[in-house]
């Protein structure tokens, strides 16, 4: 779950920033593409990277045991259902 999905604080912060000339217009071009002001759309793309950033750090601890079986299931051919309609779809980049 996302930070802005979690939090109940309304209160805003000033957060100051300084670019180059040409990094801002690129900026300014892909808010407006995408219909937003500057700051909202730096406000996304800062929140989704440090977002990214935190869920890369994540850690999973396991038993040697657990750990063992994990390897073992990842060293195992794909198998089922699944697997065998996604084999049998059609491939775009054969049209």
């Amino acid at each position: 779950m996302s930070y802005s999905q979690t939090t109940t604080d309304t209160q805003t912060h000033a957060v100051n920033l300084r670019v180059r000339h040409d990094i801002r217009t690129l900026i300014d071009r892909a808010a407006k593409a995408q219909g937003k002001t500057r700051s909202d759309f730096m406000i996304d793309a800062a929140r989704r990277a440090a977002e990214e950033s935190l869920l890369d750090q994540a850690l999973v601890r396991v038993d040697q045991e657990t750990y063992d079986y994990f390897l073992e299931v990842l060293d195992q051919p794909p198998k089922g259902e699944g697997f065998e309609r996604l084999m049998a779809a059609a491939k775009p980049w054969n049209k």
